[in-house]
């Protein structure tokens, strides 16, 4: 972790917080929605028009359109794409997987969550993966805790993962987040004291978003021609699963999960 990032890292009030809940709550919102709607047949652009009439609908703009150039308002990444996938007109097949990544900003404030959601009769293998990620999440939202640091979080992500023989993706990462979708510190799902020494100090106020990217084999990845879609080098399915979180002194709090148990 660069020394420079711990320095631009910014802390935010309550009020700040009350307004990252009401993003959170909307994100969340979208999710359940497209979770719903991950069915046979359905298109990836007809789910991004639901995400952005849902956020609209709420007062919200979607995070991520016309972010860097993105197009769209979801990310919809269809089995080997890892991350960024452009909705278009592919029809999900029965067996598919597809993470959804979605971001809403209100009030000044974002929130930033994904799901890798199943459709129809998937392979018991490819459950697992989606199914062990989710867990990779919530090992390293088990590290947020005031004093710990971000080495703490990525340690124990890469732990889970490995341990059940799956590649982590080094390339992206999590961040941190608030008046921007993107800031510091990086969070990423592995770690390597040489290159990062311990990581940014975890202190109330931080607000970060967790996303591990985890693949089935090889944990190699590249970019397609469109400029964004990332896809695993071999071929094979890729999950990915994401909340943001808030550092209190009394715990960590999800502004984007709020109905669901942890697995």
């Amino acid at each position: 972790m660069r020394a420079d990032q711990e320095s631009r890292i910014t802390i935010k009030t309550p009020a700040d917080f009350e307004k990252m809940e009401v993003a959170g709550r909307i994100v969340e919102g979208v999710l359940n929605l497209l979770g719903e709607n991950c069915k046979v047949g359905v298109s990836t652009l007809e789910l991004d028009q639901m995400a952005y009439d849902y956020i609209k609908s709420q007062g919200a703009y979607p995070s991520f359109l016309n972010y860097c150039g993105y197009p769209n308002s979801v990310c919809t990444s269809v089995n080997s794409q890892v991350v960024h996938g452009i909705p278009g007109k592919y029809r999900l097949k029965d067996g598919d997987i597809i993470s959804c990544d979605v971001g809403a900003c209100i009030n000044g404030f974002h929130g930033d969550a994904a799901r890798t959601f199943l459709v129809g009769n998937v392979p018991q293998e490819i459950q697992d993966l989606v199914r062990v990620t989710k867990e990779c999440f919530f090992k390293g939202f088990e590290q947020c805790i005031v004093g710990n640091r971000i080495g703490d979080i990525a340690t124990a992500i890469q732990k889970h993962a490995e341990s059940h023989g799956y590649g982590v993706v080094r390339e992206l990462v999590g961040h941190g987040i608030g008046r921007q979708m993107h800031e510091p510190p990086d969070v990423p799902n592995f770690w390597d004291k040489r290159m990062f020494g311990h990581g940014a100090r975890l202190e109330a106020g931080m607000a970060i978003a967790i996303e591990p990217m985890i693949t089935l084999g090889s944990r190699e990845i590249c970019e397609l021609d469109d400029g964004w879609t990332i896809e695993t080098v071999d071929g094979l399915a890729a999950a990915h699963y994401e909340n943001t979180i808030l550092i209190t002194p009394d715990g960590p709090r999800m502004t984007t999960l709020h109905e669901e148990e942890p697995a």
